[in-house]
C-alpha cells in the first residue's frame, strides 16, 4: 500500500494541545506553526512541503516570515496535509471535517454570563483590541499561492485572535425581549417616583451616563440593556426635582442617555421605541438650553428618520441643525466642531441612501473641512469625529452607492490603529465585507466578517442588519467558502 505524503511526518496528538501551538493557530501564524513542527515533531521543511503540496522554498519563506498564508484555500490545504484534528481546525478558523450535530433548543447553551458585563473602560477615548494589518493594501502583492486561479485575500489576520469568541455557543439575539424594559420607561415618562439620594446625586448620574457611552461604543449591548432603562428613570426623577444650573446639567445628561438608548434600539431593530427615545433626547436637549447638546441630539433624530426611510427629511434635518450650530456658536470649539462635522456625516449618509450622490459628496467635503480644522482623531461629545472618521464614512457611503472598488480603495488608506472606538472599527470591517460581497469576493467578505466578530462580538451576533449580510454570504458564496460561512452563521445563531 503506498504511503501518503503526510506519513513522512509523525505528529503526536499532544502537539495540537500545546499552548504555543494553539496560540499560533489562533493567530493564523503558519510560519510559527512550521517552526513548532520542526522543534516538536522533528519535521523538516521538505517533509512539510510534501505533506502540504507546496514547494520547499515556499515553506522556508513562510517559516522565516517572508510570506504569509492568507487564503482560505491554502489554510485548508495545510490543515488537510497535516491531518489537523477538528479542534485545531476550528481554532485556525476552518470548519471541522466532522460536522457537528444540529443545535436544538434542548442542547443549545446560553452565553456565559460573564461576557454580558465586561470590565468598564476608564475614559471616553476607548482603546479597542488591536488587530495588526487588518487593512493592509500590500497583502495583495505578497500573496503566497502560486496557483493564479486562487483568489487573493485582502484582510490580513496575522496577530489577531480571530476565532476564540466563536468557540462559545452564543445565544440568538432576541430584540423584543431585550427592549421590553425600555417600553415601560419611554411610554410613561410623566410618572415620576419620589426623589431619593441616589437619583439626585449629580456626580453619580454623570458617571453613569458616561458609562453608557463607553458600553455603547465598546458594543457591550447586553450589559447596556440591563441597566439603561433604570438610569433613564433616575434622570427623569432628578430633572423634576432639581433646579437652576443643576437641573440644566441633568437635562443635558438625560439628552445624552436617551441618545444612547435610541442608538441601541435602532441596532436591535426596534424603530418604534427608538423614535420615542430620540424624541425624548431632543426634548431634554432643548430644556438644557445648550446649542451643542441640541445639535448632538439632532444626530440621533437624523438617524431615526433614516431608519424609517424618511431620507429627504433626514438629510434636511442634519444640514439644518449643522447650520444652526454654526450660526449659534460665535467661534467653534473642538467640541462644537466635532458635533458639527458628525451632523454633516450623518446627512451625507442619508443623502447617499436617498440616491442623491451629489449632496452626499458635498456634505462629505464639508465634513472633511471640519475634520481638517479639528486636526485630530478624537472622541469629543462621543462623536469619534476626526480625519479618520470621515474616511470611515466615505467607505460606508461608497458601499451604499454601489461603488465597491472605491470603498475598498478608501478602506486600504485607513490605519486601523487610529480607530479608537470599537464600534467604529467593527463598522468598517462590516462595510468592507459588504463591499466585497458587491464585488463577488466571497472569501474576503467572509474574513472581514470574522474580523468584525472578533473585534466586537455583539455588533455582529446581536444585530439583525448584520445577520442579513451573513445570510447573503451563505446564500451567494461558492462551495469553497459556503461551508465555512455556514459554520460561522450557525455559531452566531443566524437563521437561514
Amino acid at each position: 500500500m503506498p504511503r501518503r505524503a503526510s506519513d513522512l511526518i509523525t505528529i503526536p496528538g499532544s502537539f495540537w494541545q500545546r499552548a504555543d501551538t494553539i496560540a499560533a493557530l489562533r493567530a493564523r501564524d503558519i510560519g510559527r506553526l512550521f517552526q513548532l513542527l520542526r522543534d516538536h515533531a522533528d519535521a523538516s521543511q521538505t517533509q512539510i512541503a510534501i505533506a502540504c503540496a507546496m514547494s520547499q522554498s515556499k515553506v522556508s519563506n513562510i517559516a522565516r516570515g517572508e510570506q504569509q498564508v492568507l487564503t482560505i484555500a491554502l489554510f485548508e490545504r495545510i490543515a488537510d496535509g497535516l491531518h489537523m484534528p477538528d479542534p485545531a481546525r476550528i481554532t485556525l478558523g476552518l470548519a471541522p471535517r466532522t460536522a457537528p450535530p444540529p443545535t436544538t433548543e434542548a442542547t443549545a447553551r446560553p452565553r456565559p454570563q460573564a461576557a454580558a458585563n465586561p470590565a468598564p473602560d476608564t475614559g471616553p477615548d476607548l482603546q479597542s483590541s488591536r488587530g495588526s494589518d487588518l487593512l493592509d493594501k500590500d497583502h495583495e502583492a505578497r500573496q503566497e499561492d502560486d496557483d493564479p486561479v486562487r483568489r487573493r485575500t485582502f484582510v490580513g489576520l496575522a496577530g489577531v485572535t480571530m476565532f476564540s469568541a466563536i468557540l462559545a455557543d452564543p445565544a440568538t439575539a432576541a430584540p423584543a425581549a431585550s427592549t421590553e424594559h425600555f417600553a415601560s420607561v419611554l411610554a410613561a415618562p410623566d410618572t415620576v417616583p419620589g426623589p431619593d439620594s441616589v437619583a439626585l446625586d449629580l456626580a453619580a448620574l454623570t458617571s453613569a451616563v458616561r458609562q453608557t457611552r463607553r458600553d455603547y461604543q465598546a458594543c457591550r449591548y447586553t450589559g447596556l440593556t440591563s441597566y439603561l432603562p433604570a438610569l433613564l428613570t433616575r434622570l427623569h426623577v432628578a430633572a423634576a426635582s432639581l433646579t437652576d444650573d443643576a437641573q440644566l446639567r441633568v437635562f443635558a445628561l438625560s439628552a445624552d442617555a436617551h441618545h444612547v438608548a435610541a442608538g441601541l434600539l435602532l441596532k436591535l431593530d426596534d424603530q418604534g421605541l427608538a423614535y420615542l427615545a430620540a424624541d425624548r433626547s431632543m426634548h431634554a436637549a432643548r430644556a438644557s438650553h445648550d446649542p451643542i447638546t441640541i445639535a448632538a441630539s439632532a444626530r440621533i433624530i437624523t438617524h431615526t428618520l433614516m431608519s424609517g426611510r424618511h431620507l429627504d427629511a433626514a438629510t434636511s434635518a442634519a444640514s439644518t441643525y449643522a447650520q444652526r450650530l454654526d450660526h449659534d456658536i460665535p467661534a467653534h470649539t473642538p467640541e462644537s466642531l466635532s458635533v458639527y462635522g458628525s451632523l454633516l456625516l450623518r446627512g451625507a449618509i442619508a443623502a447617499a441612501q436617498h440616491g442623491n450622490r451629489a449632496t452626499a459628496h458635498e456634505l462629505l467635503t464639508e465634513a472633511d473641512d471640519a475634520a481638517r480644522r479639528l486636526g485630530v482623531d478624537g472622541n469629543l461629545r462621543w462623536t469619534a469625529f476626526g480625519p479618520t472618521n470621515t474616511r470611515l464614512h466615505r467607505v460606508n457611503i461608497a458601499v451604499i452607492l454601489g461603488d465597491a472598488g472605491t470603498a475598498i480603495d478608501v478602506a486600504r488608506s485607513i490605519n486601523p490603529d487610529k480607530i479608537a472606538v470599537t464600534e467604529r472599527k467593527a463598522s468598517l470591517l462590516i462595510d468592507t465585507a459588504r463591499a466585497f460581497l458587491q464585488w463577488g469576493k466571497h472569501d474576503k467578505a467572509y474574513l472581514a466578517l470574522r474580523a468584525a466578530e472578533e473585534t466586537a462580538h455583539e455588533e455582529v451576533a446581536d444585530r439583525p442588519a448584520v445577520h442579513s449580510i451573513v445570510r447573503e454570504l451563505v446564500h451567494s458564496a461558492p462551495p469553497t467558502v459556503r461551508r465555512d460561512a455556514e459554520q460561522f452563521a450557525s455559531r452566531l445563531g443566524v437563521s437561514r
